[in-house]
């Protein structure tokens, strides 16, 4: 009888073909070139410099909190991440995909777990006209770390904004008002809303605020990398 095997050929870094770490696309160097965003407010990761406590908050959090409870974003976006995040999304490299996903998991130890993720929608003419969504390819692979279903059906966005770059904050808030809805009433106690990078969070309020009135009772946001 034939035996069965396996070969495993190792991990490669995608960005200098060195070897990478053990089960991840990264080799040794270039992860130590990653930005880890260690300090920040804990319900939006916005990056601090001193942290009095475990769960200090930024004074935006303070004055105005957003209807998620927590934010995960365990990267800065500069430099490397940035250019992962920047070619997945504008050079389709789907590739980057898998290692944003392999690099959000490995860190990844807060429990308890949602019952599902959402990857911020596009609307579908942006979808039409980028051919994915960065945050879906991202979710999957995160999604298969951590045995949790991706839920891409109830919440869209019905409204084709303008893109967020270049727009003030206060614009930005503008923007986004009123664009996503639910599809039905809601299975879901608690979700994680993930999305590749967050700057100034209006999409992402915006969204929490929508899942919040249609019944979830926590939602987590996970973010591969955060601006400031």
């Amino acid at each position: 009888m034939r035996s069965k095997f396996i070969l495993q050929w190792p991990s490669c870094c995608i960005l200098c073909d060195e070897r990478g770490l053990t089960g991840i696309d990264i080799c040794p160097c270039c992860f130590e070139r990653l930005v880890k965003n260690k300090t920040c407010c804990y319900q939006c990761a916005m990056p601090m410099t001193v942290a009095t406590s475990p769960k200090i908050l930024c004074g935006k959090c303070q004055t105005t909190p957003p209807d998620f409870q927590q934010t995960y974003a365990p990267f800065i976006y500069h430099d490397i991440m940035r250019l992962l995040i920047s070619e997945l999304k504008f050079n389709h490299q789907y590739k980057n995909a898998r290692l944003l996903g392999q690099l959000f998991t490995q860190s990844f130890k807060r429990t308890p777990l949602p019952q599902c993720i959402i990857p911020v929608p596009l609307h579908k003419k942006r979808y039409r006209q980028r051919g994915f969504n960065q945050s879906f390819e991202i979710a999957k692979t995160i999604g298969k770390q951590l045995t949790i279903p991706v839920d891409t059906h109830w919440c869209i966005r019905h409204k084709d904004t303008a893109h967020q770059v270049g727009l003030s904050i206060k614009a930005r808030h503008k923007n986004v008002k009123g664009a996503f809805s639910v599809t039905k009433k809601s299975a879901y106690t608690h979700i994680a809303l993930l999305d590749d990078v967050m700057t100034t969070g209006s999409t992402v309020r915006e969204i929490a605020s929508v899942l919040k009135k249609a019944g979830v009772d926590r939602i987590d946001l996970w973010i591969c990398a955060r601006a400031y």
